[in-house]
Parts: C-alpha cells; structure tokens; sequence
C-alpha cells in the first residue's frame, strides 16, 4: 500500500548546522519526528555517512553525500535544506522547499 501522505525529506547535516549550537543528530530525529506525526507527514532524514540508529525514516549517504543521495530520490517530496546547490538539483523533485533555519524553529513550535 502507497502512502497518501506527504514526502518531506531533510538535509540533516545542513539542518543541523543552521544553529549554534550544532542541533545533534538525535535531538534532530527526535524533533523530526514528533513534527511529522503533528504535521501528518512521511520524513526521511538524510545523514553524510551514517545515521544515528537504524530506522526507516533514516539514512545514511554511505560513501557518497548527503547531497547526492538526495537528488536521486524519486519526487515528488518537499526538500529541507538551505544548500542552494542541492535545491537547484532537486528542483525538478522538490515540490516545496524549506530553509533549514525556518524547519529548526517549526520544529521548535513541537519540542517535547
């Protein structure tokens, strides 16, 4: 069964490092998520290397970037980041586009 819910799909790195502090993984994941399920949204967070845990709304890059494992993503989706080169690659995907810094304080509209 297709999922009727929107795609919305993180630059985790680039989302994490929109504040200062660094937002660490988990507390990203952790807010993530709890905005999704207010939002009623699917979410993958992409990570540079490994994600966090093993989860289905985590992944990791392996060996390649973030960045590049993001634009092969199927669309249609709304892409969180604020890496212009990403958001022109996955233009033809992206059907909203979200800055990291404005996802940080959504998600602190959320925190638990």
């Amino acid at each position: 069964m297709h999922s009727t819910k929107p795609l919305v799909v993180v630059d985790a790195e680039n989302v994490r490092r929109s504040t200062w502090p660094n937002l660490p993984k988990e507390g990203l994941v952790a807010r993530a998520r709890a905005w999704a399920a207010r939002e009623d949204a699917d979410l993958l967070v992409v990570f540079d290397g490994d994600p966090p845990e093993v989860a289905l709304d985590l992944l990791g890059s392996g060996r390649r970037s973030a960045d590049d494992v993001i634009a092969s993503l199927d669309g249609p989706f709304t892409l969180v980041t604020s890496d212009r080169g990403l958001r022109d690659r996955a233009a033809d995907k992206a059907e909203r586009v979200i800055g990291g810094g404005s996802f940080l304080r959504e998600l602190e509209a959320v925190r638990q």
